[in-house]
């Protein structure tokens, strides 16, 4: 038989065949694993495909395994016996991770970050998971010093810092809501080019600064930017509501940051800004930082189901990260 195409037998219907040859009857093995009957009958018919063998011989008064299938069965059998403790190794192994990983991010009350540390204490109940709040500076400096294992942030990340894409998301502009442009639903950076950045304060990493200010322009022109030397969200933001210049921010903050005095504005030509997980290079292997790293990760395949959702506000999914 040619079995191009066809993929190897699933460990659950290995399973199931052997609950049937324990059985010997369709009805009562289904019961058992809590599955209904046709469904059951079909997993059986799709292994026997796969090996290209007849494993039953069904009749309306009995089941009687082949031949083939009683000489299979012991090797099945160990297939099965070998999965079942790789499950439970690995399970053990993950409740073996303890000591004590620091997680940082922006805001700590978010709930993408309320449902990684969730994950987590799940994962890997001995671990201890604490949460710090780091601002634009703070960021770099506590990985790199060690006061956190890693950071939920935006990027770019400086070099000797590894991080892990989450999402991508559209930039927007804040603005003061007296500004004329504040009333528009786009705006393109050609429009914006007369109004300076709100400063940030010298030691944050200058391709850090100089992405959310989106400097140099297109046309190569340079950026103005005010005075300010913000070190945070918070204090830049404030600085756009006074009338000191605008900001560059992403698309969520637009429902997780509503403050008076400003409006955001989608900025059609700006490039796309990317959500990290963040550690240093040196941390990369420490049992805490792994597992954030495999949480964070199964997370963003979670969330890339979900298009609609922005990564910092939603907890849609969560189900499907544990």
């Amino acid at each position: 038989m040619d079995h191009s195409g066809v993929s190897d037998p699933s460990v659950h219907q290995l399973r199931l065949f052997l609950m049937l040859a324990e059985e010997l009857h369709f009805g009562r093995a289904a019961q058992r694993l809590y599955i209904s009957q046709p469904a059951f009958s079909r997993q059986i018919k799709r292994l026997e495909e796969q090996l290209g063998l007849t494993l039953v011989q069904r009749s309306t008064r009995r089941v009687q395994i082949t031949m083939a299938g009683e000489n299979l069965l012991p090797r099945i059998r160990a297939l099965v016996e070998a999965a079942d403790a790789l499950r439970q190794a690995a399970s053990e192994h993950a409740r073996s991770v303890t000591g004590r990983v620091v997680l940082g991010s922006y805001i700590t009350a978010l709930p993408v970050v309320t449902e990684l540390v969730a994950v987590l204490r799940r994962r890997h109940p001995a671990l201890n998971v604490a949460l710090r709040e780091v601002d634009f500076v703070e960021q770099v400096g506590a990985l790199t010093d060690g006061s956190v294992d890693a950071v939920l942030c935006y990027g770019p990340v400086p070099p000797g810092i590894q991080a892990l894409r989450l999402a991508t998301e559209p930039q927007a502009v804040c603005l003061p809501d007296s500004h004329p442009l504040a009333t528009r639903t786009a705006v393109s950076l050609a429009e914006l080019a007369d109004l300076p950045v709100v400063g940030l304060a010298a030691s944050v990493h200058r391709e850090w600064r100089k992405f959310w200010a989106a400097d140099p322009r297109p046309d190569g022109t340079p950026v103005a930017y005010t005075d300010d030397a913000a070190t945070t969200f918070e204090s830049s933001v404030s600085a756009v509501s006074r009338g000191h210049g605008i900001r560059f921010v992403s698309v969520a903050c637009r429902e997780l940051f509503p403050r008076p005095g400003i409006r955001y504005v989608d900025v059609i030509d700006a490039p796309p800004c990317t959500a990290l997980l963040a550690w240093s290079a040196e941390r990369r292997d420490a049992p805490g930082v792994v597992a954030l790293r495999r949480a964070a990760a199964d997370m963003a395949v979670s969330m890339s189901d979900s298009p609609d959702s922005h990564w910092w506000h939603t907890a849609r999914g969560s189900a499907r990260w544990s």
